[in-house]
C-alpha cells in the first residue's frame, strides 16, 4: 500500500515537471514568433516611416517648397529668392561643379524640391531636382558641408505579356491596350523586312513578351527589350526571338527555324523620306538643254540634319569631298557590294576604317556640292559596277550555322511555348480585309516597304 502511494506521488510529479516544460516550450515559442514577426501596428509604423522619407531625406525634420524651373530660371536666381547671397551661390557651385553641369542639367518645366529646417533657424539645408522620368535626380546639399552629386534611382526590369488586335492602326491599338507606346517602333523595327506598317488589314494581330523598365516601383519609363514576339499579318503566323548569333552585330531577331529577319541591306539610308529621283542612266535635266546625264543613284529628300545610316554593315572605305559630291561616305560591305552616301553635312560622324552596323548613323542631310535642295543621293556598287539596288535580288543575311541552328531551336523552345499560351485580347472580331494606312500617309522607305517617286 505504501508502495502504491509512493508511484503514484512520483509519477503525479513527473507529469508536472513535463507539464511545467511543455509550457515554457510553448510561451518561449510564442515570444519568440511574436519578436520574429512584428505586429500590424509595428508594420503600419515601419510602412508610416518609409512614406515619410524622400530623397534619403526625413520630411518630419523639414518644410519642403515643391517648383519647377521656368523660362529663364537658374539654380542662382532661385538660391538668391531663398536669401542666398552671391558669395554663398558662389562657393555651393564651385563645390560641385566638378558633379553638376549648371548650364545644361536643369531644364524648363522640371521639378525641384526645397528642403528648408524646420528649427528656429529655417534655412534651405538641401536642393534636390528631380526630371519626372530620368533615372538619376541631383542632390546638393547647400550648408556646412557642401557637395553635391547624381544619385541613380531605383530601376526594376519586369518581363510582361501583351497581345491586340489590329483594328486601325498598331499605334491606336497600343495605346488601347495600355501597353507602352515604345512597343510600337520596337515591332516595328523588328519586322521592317517583312512587314509594310503602313499597309496593315483589319484582324492583323500580335503576341509579344517584353521587359518593361520600371522606375521607382511604379513608373514606366519604356521599353528594354522585346523578347520574343508573333504578328500574324493577314493570317500568315511569324514569329521572332532574339538572339545573338554574332557577337559583332549584337542581339537580332530570327524566326523559329534560325532565320534571320533582317535583310543585308536597308532599302532606305534616310527614316521617312522620299524619292526624289530614281536610278536612271537615260535622265535629261533642262539645266543642261535636255541633254542625257545618266543618274547613278536614288535621291532621297528629307530635312537638314536628318540621319544618314549605314544601309548594311561594312567598313569605312572612304570619307571625302568633291565640288560635284560635296561631302560624301562610301561603305564597303564585302567583297561584293559597296555604297556611297553624297552631299552630307561636314560634320561626319565616321572615319576611314571604321566598322559600322548596318542602321548606325554615319552623318546628316546636307546641302554640299552640286546640289539644289537637302537630300541625300545613294549609290549603289555590285563588283564594282554601279546598278540600281532597287532592281537587284539582294541576298538575305548569312544563315546560322546548322550546329548553331539546333542550338538555338531547343533554346527557344521553351519561349515558343509561352508565345503559343498567351491569349488574343478579346475584342471585336473582324472578316473582311480592309487595309489600313499606318501612322500617316507618308511613304515609308526604311524596311520591306519602298517610297514612290
Amino acid at each position: 500500500m505504501i508502495q502504491f502511494i509512493m508511484t503514484k506521488t512520483n509519477q503525479s510529479n513527473t507529469n508536472s515537471i513535463w507539464r511545467l516544460f511543455f509550457f515554457t516550450v510553448l510561451l518561449g515559442g510564442f515570444a519568440w514568433s511574436c519578436k520574429q514577426a512584428p505586429s500590424a501596428k509595428n508594420q503600419e509604423d515601419v510602412n508610416s516611416k518609409m512614406a515619410n522619407v524622400k530623397f534619403g531625406l526625413d520630411l518630419e525634420h523639414y518644410q519642403v517648397i515643391e517648383d519647377e524651373f521656368r523660362w529663364g530660371d537658374s539654380f542662382s536666381e532661385i538660391l538668391e529668392k531663398h536669401d542666398f547671397s552671391h558669395a554663398e551661390i558662389h562657393h555651393i557651385v564651385s563645390n560641385t561643379k566638378d558633379s553638376i553641369d549648371y548650364s545644361r542639367d536643369f531644364k524648363v518645366g522640371n521639378p525641384y524640391s526645397i528642403f528648408i529646417s524646420s528649427d528656429s533657424l529655417h534655412r534651405p539645408e538641401y536642393f534636390v531636382y528631380h526630371p519626372p522620368r530620368a533615372t538619376s535626380y541631383t542632390f546638393i546639399k547647400l550648408r556646412d558641408s557642401i557637395y553635391g552629386e547624381k544619385v541613380p534611382r531605383k530601376i526594376t526590369y519586369v518581363e510582361r505579356e501583351s497581345s491586340g488586335v489590329i483594328n486601325s492602326s498598331l499605334d491606336q491599338t497600343i495605346l488601347d491596350s495600355d501597353i507602352p507606346y515604345g512597343l510600337s517602333n520596337s515591332l516595328e523595327s523588328i519586322y521592317a523586312w517583312t512587314i509594310d506598317f503602313f499597309h496593315l488589314h483589319k484582324g492583323d494581330r500580335f503576341k509579344v513578351v517584353y521587359v518593361e523598365e520600371v522606375l521607382d516601383d511604379s513608373l514606366s519609363i519604356g521599353i528594354k527589350e522585346i523578347k520574343a514576339a508573333l504578328f500574324e499579318h493577314r493570317g500568315r503566323p511569324l514569329y521572332a526571338f532574339q538572339h545573338m548569333a554574332d557577337p559583332r552585330f549584337g542581339p537580332e531577331y530570327f524566326d523559329e527555324h534560325g532565320n534571320n529577319l533582317r535583310r543585308q541591306f536597308l532599302t532606305a539610308p534616310v527614316a521617312r523620306s522620299r524619292i526624289t529621283s530614281r536610278y536612271n542612266l537615260k535622265r535629261r535635266i533642262a539645266l543642261y538643254n535636255y541633254r542625257v546625264r545618266p543618274h547613278k543613284g536614288t535621291d532621297f529628300a528629307a530635312p537638314l540634319g536628318s540621319p544618314i545610316m549605314s544601309t548594311a554593315h561594312g567598313t569605312i572605305e572612304k570619307v571625302g569631298y568633291t565640288s560635284a559630291n560635296g561631302y560624301y561616305v562610301k561603305i564597303r560591305h564585302n567583297s561584293v557590294y559597296s555604297t556611297q552616301y553624297l552631299h552630307m553635312n561636314k560634320k561626319i560622324h565616321v572615319k576611314k576604317g571604321q566598322f559600322v552596323k548596318q542602321g548606325e548613323i554615319i552623318g546628316t542631310v546636307g546641302m554640299t556640292g552640286n546640289t539644289s535642295g537637302p537630300h541625300v543621293c545613294y549609290r549603289f556598287w555590285k563588283k564594282g559596277v554601279q546598278v540600281d539596288p532597287f532592281k537587284e535580288d539582294l541576298p538575305s543575311v548569312d544563315p546560322m550555322e546548322e550546329t548553331q541552328r539546333l542550338a538555338y531551336v531547343e533554346k527557344i523552345t521553351s519561349t515558343k511555348n509561352q508565345l503559343d499560351l498567351i491569349h488574343f485580347q478579346s475584342i471585336e472580331s473582324h472578316t473582311d480585309d480592309t487595309e489600313l494606312v499606318q501612322k500617316s500617309d507618308i511613304n515609308k522607305t526604311n524596311g520591306s516597304s519602298q517610297s514612290s517617286p
